[in-house]
């Protein structure tokens, strides 16, 4: 199977960049093609242009754009990894996401009807955070959160979500929560 893994966070010590390694080695271990973006290190700009803007309705991309959109069309199965900062993705993502799922890209409106794109495409979300889940449940943060991103984002583009990981209190967790959280990222990829 092709896999896609879209990455953000600037840390290579960080937990998200040891469940990447996670993700990606339990793929390569079963012989699945594997292609690592990693928005920092490829410096990717986040910001969306008045040009991006008026290139997507007219189906025109940058250059750095239509590189990523080949990564999504090739892939069967893309999973996204970053952490959650102020209740949302970084921006890097968030900014990817605005320029990369594009208008006749990830989704258009056929008759004021929307539609997406980029069915029959599985994508797994896996999130790290510093509130507990307990404080994220009692506030509704838990459902916004999925909602968000789930429903307004990934299904909206067409794509089957697969799983959403969040894992909690990441700022501080103990080597046997990692474990854990480690040891279901290696079952849920045993594909």
């Amino acid at each position: 199977m092709k896999h896609l893994i879209i990455y953000a966070h600037p840390n290579a010590a960080s937990l998200n960049f040891h469940l990447k390694q996670t993700v990606a080695e339990t793929l390569k271990q079963q012989n699945h093609e594997v292609v690592i973006r990693n928005l920092y290190d490829l410096n990717f700009n986040p910001i969306l242009s008045l040009e991006d803007m008026s290139g997507q309705h007219m189906g025109e991309v940058s250059k750095d754009v239509k590189k990523e959109q080949e990564y999504i069309s090739w892939a069967e199965h893309i999973t996204l990894i970053y952490p959650i900062w102020w209740t949302g993705m970084p921006a890097i993502m968030k900014g990817y996401i605005d320029r990369v799922f594009s208008y006749g890209f990830a989704y258009r409106y056929d008759a004021g009807i929307q539609k997406g794109l980029l069915k029959k495409k599985q994508t797994t979300i896996i999130n790290t955070h510093g509130k507990s889940q307990a404080e994220y449940e009692s506030i509704g943060m838990d459902k916004a959160l999925s909602l968000t991103s789930d429903t307004g984002i990934f299904k909206y583009c067409g794509l089957e979500v697969a799983q959403h990981f969040f894992f909690d209190q990441a700022d501080r967790p103990s080597p046997e929560r990692i474990q854990e959280w480690m040891e279901m990222l290696i079952a849920a990829y045993q594909i």
